[in-house]
């Protein structure tokens, strides 16, 4: 359930992109959700709440970890997988293990991200589980 969920907070992240205009409410709305259960949907939504009002913090901790790479020059898919996983790993409720989320966002960046997806955001996010 949370990794559909996960995988919905991704998706509509990375369309916020490319329709800014759109509430992340109206592009969860046009996801294809037949497949989606309400609970999922719900968690979905909660993640992107918490990652829309922690933006800035999240994507300076990105930042911070990513020293030779610059936020904007980060494939899209990338940079939303670690916003997604970084807001779970420092913001959100719901305490999860450090692992468990890193796993998670491996995972999903092997479905939806490149051949380079996996390893980059795994890096990435042990810079930022390190404290560096």
């Amino acid at each position: 359930m949370r990794r559909k969920a996960r995988e919905i907070a991704v998706q509509s992240l990375f369309q916020s992109e490319f329709a800014p205009q759109l509430s992340l409410k109206e592009i969860i709305s046009a996801t294809e959700l037949a497949e989606y259960d309400s609970e999922s949907i719900k968690f979905a939504e909660d993640l992107l709440a918490g990652i829309k009002d922690k933006r800035p913090q999240i994507d300076s901790r990105i930042q911070a970890a990513s020293q030779h790479w610059k936020l904007e020059r980060m494939a899209s898919v990338d940079r939303n997988i670690l916003r997604l996983a970084v807001y779970e790993l420092e913001f959100a409720i719901d305490k999860i293990q450090p692992a468990i989320i890193i796993n998670e966002a491996i995972e999903i960046a092997k479905v939806f991200g490149t051949q380079d997806s996996a390893s980059f955001i795994n890096g990435i996010l042990d810079q930022i589980r390190k404290g560096n």
